[in-house]
Parts: structure tokens; C-alpha cells; sequence
């Protein structure tokens, strides 16, 4: 129940019996009341723990949330309904100046610490906040059975991508939107492919069924505005009869701070922040969008990457980062978005020089989509750590390496029969050399485990043009 609004003036003081401070401090509220000081205690607990007759049952906490008292036991001085003085923890000076008896307590030590209010432990503090209207959420209450079950319930509504969701209570959308400073009811844009508004309160919504943390909600947020630019094409990604689903690559010190993957297993399972992110965008395609398999999803054979694809580059290389080469600076937290199909190994264990990597990366490149097929699709490479050491040891950097692929990714152009009709127009229109792949088509990051000299080759879905996709990035904002 709701505490009313009007509390009384005088001295309020709050305490609970579970709090060697507020035990130290009753016999001091008692000599309070025996002065004739106007005063009424609120205790958290048990009532009947303060030997005061002016006691307050606070075990629901109303009063203390309405006060906003954060630690107890806290000494309020109210005149005329208004707040003129307040003292946290046993601070007898500050004790003695709000009561203006200058003896009060002079038998006590002269501080004492407090400890933390019920009010503001974890999960009370969401539930109270929710319970007295702080966050209004424009989303629709769904009330569940007493002897249903919540993530059955979420199965049958169809809100499940096909593996268990967390079921987003009011406090828990309410603890996920903590992780951000952007208002509930922002709209990011239209969600493909009904093109519905997507406000932040919806995304964390899915992000809480996700099973995000609130800190990951920056890195959601940002994620979903470039999936939302025209330039990334969600819409077409989604609708594709290709393999492809959107992926997601977080740079900059959030990486850390949020404790992303980028080492062992980089592109597997096991991390929560890696896994819960890229689930979060796929589960608003679903239920915002009505992004649904065998309906506007229309892949004929999908991929494991439409369940979430998300992990962070290795930054601690000598190559420039994903990042500072699309224009942040080294410093600045940011996602870049990629269609992506499935990972193809690249395993080359000899090779000590780059020019054999070359050839090894490109050997295995030259099969995406089609060995026959040029400029169908663009391509992210992860190069793996023992990889990576084979260039930073030659001293080649990102650059010459992209370079030196894209230059050995050059055929004649008769060679784009696909396999089916070597006499076929090739894509280029006409005989002569053609590029595997655009230019800037092919993107390098580094990730990944130590063991093992191998890479991995991530194709996409059409390149842009009448239709395809780009590669998009946002910065990480709180």
C-alpha cells in the first residue's frame, strides 16, 4: 500500500532493529519524546523493536521510499510540510543542531556509521519504484494465471525465438531501463518489417527476455539504430531466402567494461554479454517487427547466427582497430553492423611468411557464395591471434594486408559461370579481370583464441546496391 503524501512535521526519524546504529541511537529518539520533541519513528522491520509510542509500520517500505531515505537511521526535520534539515547515520553534532538540544546524546560516541535502508537493496528498490509510478511504461500489462507458467506463457504468445525468454516483469524492464540515461518512450525508428516504432522501452523489454544485464542497454541501443539505418537494410536482410542475419562487432573500452568476449570461443557460446546482445536485436525483429521464420522471414534454410551474433574485436594488436578505421577515435565505445552468413574456417599451419597467409586467405575467400561469383557479396575476415602474428611480425599492417587479399582475389572474368554454364555473360559484362570483391568489401578485425593457426571467414548477405547492405556504425551513448 502507498504511504500518503502528507507527512508530519516535527522530527521523522527512520530506523530498522536489523542495524547496530540504529539500536545505539532509540534510547536517544526515547529522550526525544520524553522532551516533548514533535517526532514519529518509521521502522523498517519490527515495530515493535523501537521503544518509542510514535512508531510507524514501515515493513513495505512506502514512507522510506517516499522520504528517500538511503541509509539508516536517518533524522529528518520537517516545518510546514516542507524538508529543512536532514542527518544520515550518528552524527551527534548533526543530531544535537536538528533537535536544538545541544546534550542530546552526550553519553554516545561521537559517530557512528549507519547502515543501508531496505528501501534501496536490490530488486526492493526496483519494486518500489515501480509500485509508486516513477517510471509510467506505455507497454501493455499482460496478467499471467496463478498456476501458469510465465515462460510457457511467453512460448504460446510466440514471443520466443525457440529457446526460453526471461519473462519481462515490470520491475525488471524497470531495472533495465536504469542502464540508460535516454527516456522509455524514444523512438529509435521503425522496426522491419511492419515498421513499427521502436521505442527504448521496447528494446528493453526484449532485452530483459534476452537476459541482458542493464549495463549492455547502451551497447542494444546503439546496436538497433544501425540496424534501423536505411543503409544496413534490415528490412531486405530479414526477407532474404539467403542465409544471412545481422552481426555485431563492439569496439572500445565498453568492451571491457561490460566483460565482452574476444579471446577463446570468440564466436561461440558462453559469454552473456555476447550472447544476449545479439539476441536482444533478433528478438525485436520478432516482436516488434512481426519478423516471424516462414512468414516475412523468409530464408530457406536460415542460420545458428539468427539466434544473436555479437562479439568484440581484439584491440590489443598493432593493427588499427574496426573502430578507427570507420572514423572513431581509439577511445570512443562503438557497434558496427554486418550481414553475416555462418563462419568458414581458413586453417593454414605452415605458412611463417604473409604472402603464404595471402594465399591461404584468399584460396578460401575465393569460395564465398560461389567460387564462380564475383561482387556478390562482401566479407568480414577474423583473423586469429597466431594468424595475426605472422603479419605483425613481417610489420604489415591492416591496410597492406586488406590490399594484398583484395589483389590476390582478382580473376578473368569468363571464369563466372557459377558452375552451371561456363559460356555464361559473366557479372562484369564482358571478358577481362574482375575483383572478387568491391572495394571495401573486405573487412578485417582481430579475435579470437591463441591456440591454433587458423582464421575465420564470415560472408554476408547482396552487397549494397538496388538492394543489399552496408556496413553500419554508432557510437555507444549512456
Amino acid at each position: 500500500m502507498s504511504a500518503p503524501e502528507a507527512l508530519p512535521d516535527g522530527l521523522v526519524a527512520v530506523v530498522k532493529k536489523d542495524c547496530p546504529t540504529c539500536v545505539l541511537v532509540d534510547p536517544v529518539l526515547v529522550a526525544l519524546e520524553r522532551a516533548g520533541v514533535a517526532l514519529t519513528v518509521y521502522v523498517q522491520d519490527d515495530p515493535a523493536f523501537s521503544q518509542v509510542h510514535k512508531v510507524v509500520d514501515d515493513t513495505a517500505l512506502a514512507w522510506s521510499f517516499q522520504l528517500g531515505v538511503e541509509t539508516v537511521p536517518t533524522l529528518i526535520r520537517r516545518v510546514n510540510g516542507e524538508e529543512t534539515g536532514r542527518a544520515v547515520g550518528w552524527e551527534k553534532s548533526e543530531w544535537q543542531a536538528l533537535s536544538g538540544m545541544p546534550a542530546l546524546g552526550n553519553d554516545l560516541p561521537d559517530y557512528r556509521p549507519g547502515c543501508g535502508s531496505r528501501s534501496v537493496e536490490p530488486g526492493i528498490a526496483e519494486q518500489l519504484a515501480v509500485r509508486h509510478g516513477v517510471v509510467k511504461m506505455a507497454a501493455r500489462r499482460i496478467e499471467v494465471p496463478p498456476l501458469e507458467d510465465p515462460e510457457e506463457l511467453c512460448f504460446d504468445r510466440g514471443w520466443s525465438d525457440g529457446l526460453p525468454v526471461v519473462p519481462p516483469t515490470e520491475t525488471r524492464v524497470y531495472r533495465m531501463l536504469q542502464g540508460t540515461s535516454r527516456a522509455p518512450d524514444e523512438v529509435l525508428g521503425l522496426m522491419p518489417p511492419n515498421l513499427v516504432p521502436c521505442t527504448v522501452e521496447k528494446v528493453a523489454i526484449n532485452a530483459v527476455m534476452a537476459g541482458c544485464k542493464p549495463e549492455y542497454m547502451p551497447v542494444v541501443l546503439a546496436a538497433v539504430e544501425a540496424a534501423l539505418d536505411p543503409a544496413f537494410c534490415l528490412h531486405g536482410l530479414l526477407a532474404t531466402t539467403w542465409f544471412s542475419g545481422p552481426m555485431i562487432i563492439v569496439n572500445g573500452p565498453v568492451r571491457q567494461r561490460i566483460g565482452m568476449n574476444w579471446r577463446g570461443n570468440v564466436l561461440g557460446q558462453g559469454n552473456r554479454a555476447n550472447a544476449t546482445i545479439g539476441r536482444t536485436l533478433q528478438l525485436l525483429v520478432r516482436n516488434v517487427g512481426g519478423g516471424r521464420p516462414q512468414e516475412a522471414d523468409m530464408s530457406t534454410f536460415g542460420t545458428p547466427v539468427k539466434f544473436g551474433f555479437c562479439f568484440a574485436e581484439d584491440e590489443a594488436t598493432p593493427w588499427t582497430t574496426l573502430s578507427e578505421s570507420r572514423g572513431f577515435a581509439r577511445e570512443q565505445s562503438c557497434v558496427t553492423l554486418f550481414s553475416a552468413d555462418g563462419p568458414m574456417g581458413c586453417v593454414d599451419q605452415k605458412s611463417r611468411e604473409p604472402a603464404g597467409l595471402i594465399r591461404s586467405l584468399a584460396g578460401s575467400l575465393r569460395a564465398v557464395a560461389h567460387v564462380d561469383l564475383a561482387n556478390a557479396s562482401d566479407a568480414v575476415v577474423v583473423i586469429g591471434p597466431e594468424h595475426g602474428r605472422v603479419f605483425d611480425i613481417a610489420g604489415w599492417t591492416k591496410e597492406q594486408t586488406t590490399r594484398a587479399l583484395h589483389e590476390a582475389l582478382v580473376f578473368e572474368g569468363q571464369d563466372l559461370g557459377m558452375g552451371t554454364d561456363k559460356n555464361a555473360v559473366p557479372v562484369s559484362g564482358g571478358k577481362g579481370r574482375v575483383a572478387k570483391f568491391r572495394e571495401g568489401g573486405l573487412v578485417l578485425v582481430r579475435a579470437g583464441g591463441d591456440a591454433g593457426l587458423f582464421s575465420a571467414i564470415i560472408p554476408g548477405w547482396l552487397m549494397k546496391g538496388s538492394l543489399g547492405t552496408d556496413p553500419v556504425s554508432r557510437e555507444v551513448r549512456p
